[in-house]
């Protein structure tokens, strides 16, 4: 439920001034369930793209009470240290459900991520604290940092007001992706909710206050999710290639040993030795033998 909605402009000032539409509330159970309520009542809605150029919609919240990841896992986040957004952008139907590409879309969003959070870093003149500090994915939609857990990313679809359903569906409708984010940025040590995470200011010195980081990074995110998504649609095939290329440099997986547990129970064990056409995770058992991944949790050994 919506609690306390009030203006974003003083908020997010520079996110306000690139994205088509900013609803900031001090507190909601998750902004993406929000993104997905506000764009079914009709109260959120994105025009139409035209000449190539997509819009964006942002859904921010000081405050989530039942933060959401994959697999039905909660996000854990605090006010005024934990980035919690979503992005919202309409994308043609036939992309969105087509499996040999759709994949690419949750590795878009950990892409604009890696690229909001350097180009914040960079521009506030900020520094790791190690050389061999860098952003990277855990394939498919964890940012991490030192082999540990700096944000989440959830890709959720919606079907807004305008687009038919089941039979009444059409192909050439298009359909909303909403892309949720929630970053650790200004966490202390003692703050961090498990071993596992980490926070940016961990690694980085030099960095400007939590809004300002908040803010400079969101804006990021707006443009890079409106010039990438333009990309794929106009060619999902060949971003795919490119994107995979792009993917070896930042998954934290790639070569490392790695178990994946699955929905049902089951795990499988082996060397992560990239990614398929489709965006899914190849795994290379002891056996010689390789493995397609495509949900999964997937950890290192």
């Amino acid at each position: 439920m919506m609690i306390a909605l009030k203006a974003a402009t003083t908020q997010l000032p520079r996110t306000t001034a690139v994205a088509d539409h900013v609803v900031a509330v001090d507190e909601t159970d998750s902004t993406n369930t929000l993104a997905a309520q506000m764009i079914g009542d009709g109260s959120l809605t994105l025009p139409d793209h035209q000449d190539g150029e997509l819009a964006v919609a942002v859904v921010a919240a000081d405050r989530q009470t039942a933060g959401r990841g994959r697999n039905g896992h909660k996000w854990v986040s605090q006010p005024g240290r934990c980035s919690t957004m979503s992005y919202a952008v309409r994308i043609p139907r036939a992309i969105a459900t087509d499996e040999s590409v759709n994949g690419w879309l949750q590795m878009i969003a950990g892409l604009v991520t890696l690229d909001a959070l350097n180009g914040m870093i960079e521009e506030y003149g900020a520094a790791p604290n190690q050389s061999d500090c860098f952003l990277e994915l855990k394939w498919p939609n964890d940012v991490f940092c030192h082999g540990l857990k700096l944000g989440g990313l959830l890709s959720e679809l919606v079907i807004p007001p305008s687009s038919g359903t089941g039979t009444d569906a059409d192909a050439d409708d298009d359909v909303v992706i909403v892309f949720g984010v929630g970053l650790n940025l200004a966490l202390g040590a003692c703050r961090l909710p498990t071993p596992q995470s980490t926070s940016l200011q961990l690694h980085v010195s030099g960095l400007p206050s939590f809004g300002e980081m908040r803010d400079a990074v969101a804006e990021r995110q707006v443009e890079g999710f409106r010039e990438r998504l333009a990309k794929f649609i106009a060619d999902p095939k060949g971003q795919a290639e490119s994107l995979r290329e792009e993917m070896k440099a930042v998954c934290w997986a790639r070569g490392r040993q790695v178990e994946a547990h699955f929905t049902d129970g089951t795990t499988l064990t082996g060397e992560a030795i990239g990614l398929n056409e489709d965006a899914s995770l190849i795994l290379r058992t002891q056996d010689g033998m390789d493995h397609t991944v495509r949900t999964a949790d997937v950890g290192v050994l």
